[in-house]
């Protein structure tokens, strides 16, 4: 692949504060038009990792380029064509959708700003409510504004910090339908978020934990790199089963979905074995496809927290 077809490329990023490093040496490369999700536990630096994309943050150490514009030198020629849409909300509360975004559009100098102000309220549906104060909207409001104001200077990459973050599933998926349709026309889509299904929605994954890149890839390169067998058993007293199992040589991880447990080890044997020992013909037992739950848990008890 040609470089220039790489909208980010970064090898060795480093972040210190401190004593501590946030962010360890990660080698990334992201495609024109591709959606890269980020999944990791809180403090695993994804947030710190973005900011030095965007050109908030300068790494301590590594190289690499966003939009062809040098990490550490031109952070302010990558500022202008990129759009951020922070973990919270923040735009003026007291100013109306119309009005915020006709400021957010003063600070980019965007040519012709009554029209792309107006096109903006169209394209996300914001036009009936455009003259609504922002701090009188819901959470689905509320980001649909924020991502209004990401695009309104025609980015070309967006960097999304767990947008999705308390609302209701419907304007989650309006969201992400939105995000597929500015992906199909060649808009680059970084974004952190704590939700599996969000995280199957990206093209691409990589999994963050306590400043280090654990794996990345597609889902299905994700799931086969994590080698994780799981059995999903059902039947009576499954509390009790899980206690049995906990601790148990080869069980990593139990844990409850709905009516079933999931049991899943990195030894398969070792984990049948566990399973023998506790097997009763009240319970019925089926090997299955792990999960990207599944190989979250997996990977976040794996890791060490940097936390000192």
């Amino acid at each position: 692949m040609n470089e220039s077809d790489f909208v980010i490329d970064v090898a060795g990023v480093t972040k210190r504060f401190g004593s501590k490093t946030v962010v360890n040496g990660i080698d990334l490369q992201v495609r024109r038009g591709e959606i890269y999700g980020f999944l990791g536990p809180n403090g695993s630096g994804k947030t710190t990792f973005i900011r030095m994309l965007c050109g908030l943050l300068t790494p301590d150490d590594g190289r690499g380029t966003c939009l062809g514009y040098d990490v550490r030198t031109q952070q302010a020629a990558i500022k202008r064509h990129v759009g951020y849409m922070t973990q919270k909300f923040s735009y003026y509360e007291d100013l109306s959708i119309r009005e915020n975004l006709d400021f957010i559009a003063r600070i980019y100098d965007v040519p012709d700003r009554t029209s792309a102000v107006q096109h903006s309220l169209e394209r996300l549906g914001l036009e009936k409510r455009s003259h609504q104060l922002a701090g009188q909207l819901s959470g689905g409001w509320k980001q649909r504004l924020a991502l209004a104001a990401c695009l309104i200077h025609s980015p070309q990459l967006l960097l999304l910090d767990e947008p999705t973050a308390g609302v209701d599933p419907k304007a989650r998926r309006e969201f992400w339908e939105e995000i597929h349709q500015l992906a199909a026309k060649g808009l680059t889509v970084l974004i952190t978020t704590h939700y599996m299904d969000e995280a199957e929605r990206c093209h691409r994954l990589a999994y963050l934990a306590y400043g280090n890149l654990l794996t990345h890839g597609t889902l299905s390169e994700v799931l086969t790199a994590a080698k994780l067998t799981t059995w999903s058993v059902s039947g009576p007293d499954l509390r009790i089963l899980s206690k049995e199992l906990r601790g148990s040589k080869g069980v990593e991880q139990v844990v409850a979905f709905g009516n079933t447990l999931h049991v899943s080890g990195r030894d398969g044997a070792l984990l049948e074995k566990a399973i023998e020992a506790v097997r009763d013909p009240r319970h019925e037992w089926k090997q299955i496809r792990s999960g990207l739950e599944d190989v979250f848990i997996s990977l976040m008890d794996a890791a060490k927290d940097n936390f000192s």
